[in-house]
Formats: C-alpha cells, structure tokens, sequence
C-alpha cells in the first residue's frame, strides 16, 4: 500500500474514535508498525493529527457516533484485491432474475462492480450500493425505511413495520467483523437487529469474508453456523478455519486476489 493511502485510511481512522493506536493503524494497513509510526510521525508534524504514545489522536476529537461499525471509508481499501474477487464470486452465484439481499459493507458493495450487465431484484440496506446499481446497472433496487447513518453509509431502523418483511429474496449476501466455531460476529447491536430481520427473509445466507476475519473476535454473534449455507473467501484461509468450515456442513468457496474488476474470474470450490 502506497504512503498516500496509509495516510488516508489513518486519518479517517482517528475520525472514529479520538484515539488509535499503532497496532490498530498497522492492521488496517498491513504494514510494519515501524512504518505506521513513521507515518504517524509525517502527518503530526504536518499537523494533521497528534502523536501520542502508542499511536495518534485527532486534532479535533470527532463526536462519539451511534454506531460502533467501523465508517465504511475507513476500511473500504483494505483488502481490496480479496474483496473485489470475493465479490465476483458471489455475483457468480446468482442467476438473471434472481431476487437477492445484499447487506451494507465494504466486501458486498464490491459486488456493484460485477452487476452492471445483470437484471436482478435487490433488496439492500448500503446507500452506497442502492446508489451505485440505480446509476449503473439494470437491477430492480429497494431499499428498507430508516435513518441514513453516514459514516456507515447503511440505512437501519429499530421498527418492524418497514419494506424488508415485504421482500423475499433467494439469497442473502453479509459481511462480518469475524468467523469463528461460536459464529458469525458482528461489533454493533443495532447492525446485528437490522441483519437478523434482513436474514429473516432469504433462503440462503451467503458469508463474505476475506481471509484474515477468521482471526478476528468481536464481543457480540450475529448467527450460529449452523445458518449459514456458504462462506466465500481468499485462498489464505488458514487450514484450521477450512477445516471447522467443512466440520459444520458449510460450503466453501476460495478465490485468487484479483488486481482490478476487469481480469479473468479465479473463482474456485472447495
């Protein structure tokens, strides 16, 4: 990752709590922690952050937000070769007229890409995906009743009465913070309500997940295993993870990165 974009996923970071420390900085970007506080470094003497120990703080300290997801700018980078080829596999599992529900993140909205030939009904709580296929695309689009959560880009609501119990869709494609024997994770309570009403009304529940989430934790479960019917990831699953995928009955897909929306699919079964 270039300097210019370690420098923009930091500074949209430290946007999402007043402090982030270099562990934090380096994981986004997958780079060194010596590099991280060299960056941290550049920018504190540019004055656009403040250097403290064990990372960097904002100059103006944003307000505490609702949600606790991660802002979809600051992770919308990260990992893009795997989410991009993630994304084309799991268009590839949707057939002309499908209907389908795409849930808010940075790993489906890469599905837009992909989509733009396809005639599919789609139900989607993302903004930046309803905006994208209206301009781009001959899908059918509906989007559920609720508040606009910016940072996020998701459209969520607590009630019950909104479009989501009035579409029904053959799959469901989801992000997630983390994978593991417990479950699928999730960070944010309100994300996991609008999910699980969103889940409701699908089929299949298709897990999209680069490789390093099999390492992640979050303190709260979205669903057992036992819900989901496939999970598509890179080939750097590590070999444990594919094994308590295929212990639990779950069909795995693996893809190549892929540099750009444009090469060859390298999608493979496992």
């Amino acid at each position: 990752m270039h300097e210019r974009e370690r420098h923009r996923i930091i500074l949209s970071a430290i946007q999402e709590k007043p402090v982030i420390t270099v562990q934090d900085i380096a994981e986004l970007t997958e780079a060194s922690e010596a590099t991280i506080r060299r960056d941290i470094a550049s920018l504190h003497v540019q004055g656009k952050l403040r250097r403290v120990r064990g990372g960097a703080e904002a100059v103006h300290p944003p307000q505490l937000g609702n949600l606790a997801a991660r802002p979809f700018r600051v992770s919308e980078s990260v990992n893009i070769d795997k989410k991009r080829a993630i994304a084309r596999g799991a268009v590839d599992l949707c057939e002309e007229g499908d209907s389908i529900i795409i849930n808010g993140g940075t790993t489906t909205f890469q599905m837009v890409h992909f989509m733009s030939a396809r005639r599919l009904q789609v139900m989607t709580n993302s903004f930046a995906i309803a905006e994208h296929l209206v301009k781009h695309s001959k899908c059918t689009v509906s989007i559920p009743g609720g508040a606009i959560y910016r940072d996020q880009s998701l459209i969520l609501s607590p009630f019950d009465n909104d479009a989501i119990r009035n579409f029904y869709a053959r799959r469901i494609f989801i992000g997630a913070q983390g994978v593991s024997s417990h479950g699928i994770m999730e960070s944010d309570a309100l994300v996991i309500q609008s999910e699980q009403k969103l889940m409701r009304q699908a089929d299949e529940l298709i897990i999209m997940v680069d490789s390093s989430k099999f390492s992640k934790r979050s303190s709260m479960i979205l669903c057992p295993l036992d819900n989901v019917s496939t999970i598509i990831t890179d080939d750097k699953i590590p070999e444990e993870a594919a094994a308590m995928v295929a212990d639990a009955g779950i069909k795995l897909i693996t893809v190549k990165p892929i540099a750009s929306a444009e090469k060859e699919d390298t999608t493979s079964v496992a």
